[in-house]
């Protein structure tokens, strides 16, 4: 890779994914590089959806991105470099397009009617980046997937919430109806008291949610290579504050996204760093996986890239 491309895409991480850059110094360079080209190859197509200039417009160059990737074909330069990197890790272009998939969905209505879709569609633009990452770090083992999407899930949860009233300006309502109702964006930017206690009650839900899956997400560190393993847990740790600073600020989702601020940062650096070499969870595989995290996934009303558990390894 060009590395005026490495340098483009670190700057790219550093300006639209500060938790993850940060975390990004604790692996090694190979995993870093690979890591870092992955987040810029999914918040490109991410951005598609959110900074659109017209909904047709970006529908059709998501499709084309589709076409590449089925294709291996694109002159896209950053596409480009994906389809390296897909390559060169082995990475099952399925689980590039389902994210491709997910991202279009936010170009519809949204209106999530439970919370079972919200899970899917979890997995759908965060799970799967997940499994990529798994092969970026060198992990090729079955019993490290589950985990890994669970770590994507998690992460998505922890960013709906703390994105309540970003996603409503945007026309999305991603807390589920079967909580909340049919609220629409509007009465989300501007709501009543009681819909302001029923979306608070709603983010409670979701942040206890999240933190079931970031538990399983923490348990599949073991099947990675010890050199990322302290990258990967600070990641999760430093999305898991977000969740902690939205609860600390009252869950007042009205006031803008909660921040997780440098000192708080490089203390959990410090614990996480500390923590990997004294616990056994990071040196003993654990016993099974949670199934009932994933049973929303596999009762989809359609086929996913969840057969890519069953032939990857």
């Amino acid at each position: 890779m060009p590395e005026s491309s490495l340098l483009d895409a670190n700057a790219i991480l550093a300006a639209k994914g500060k938790s993850f850059h940060w975390a990004r110094h604790f692996l090694g360079k190979n995993h870093a590089q690979r890591a870092t080209r992955l987040y810029r190859l999914c918040r490109y197509i991410d951005d598609i959806a959110d900074e659109h200039q017209g909904i047709p417009q970006a529908l059709s160059t998501l499709s084309h991105i589709k076409t590449a990737f089925a294709t291996g074909i694109s002159s896209d330069p950053i596409i480009k470099d994906g389809l390296l990197l897909l390559e060169e890790c082995k990475i099952d272009p399925a689980i590039l397009i389902e994210l491709v998939m997910g991202i279009e969905s936010d170009l519809t209505t949204v209106r999530i009617p439970d919370e079972d879709a919200l899970l899917r569609y979890c997995y759908q633009v965060a799970g799967t980046v997940g499994l990529m990452m798994c092969k970026a770090l060198e992990t090729d083992k079955k019993l490290a997937f589950a985990h890994a999407i669970d770590l994507g899930i998690a992460m998505q949860l922890t960013n709906i919430c703390r994105d309540v009233a970003a996603d409503a300006a945007l026309g999305r309502r991603y807390l589920p109806a079967s909580v909340v109702g049919d609220l629409s964006p509007g009465e989300i930017l501007n709501p009543s008291m009681p819909s302001r206690k029923l979306i608070q009650n709603c983010l409670t839900d979701l942040l206890a949610l999240a933190n079931r899956y970031y538990q399983s997400g923490e348990q599949g560190l073991v099947y990675l290579p010890p050199a990322a393993r302290a990258g990967v847990l600070l990641s999760a740790r430093l999305y898991r504050a977000i969740g902690d600073e939205l609860q600390h600020n009252g869950l007042n989702f009205w006031q803008g996204r909660a921040v997780v601020g440098w000192r708080k940062k490089s203390m959990l650096s410090i614990l996480s760093l500390c923590e990997i070499p004294f616990r056994r969870k990071y040196w003993r595989f654990p016993d099974n996986h949670d199934s009932a995290l994933h049973a929303p996934l596999l009762n989809a009303p359609r086929p996913t890239t969840w057969h890519f558990l069953d032939h990857a390894s």
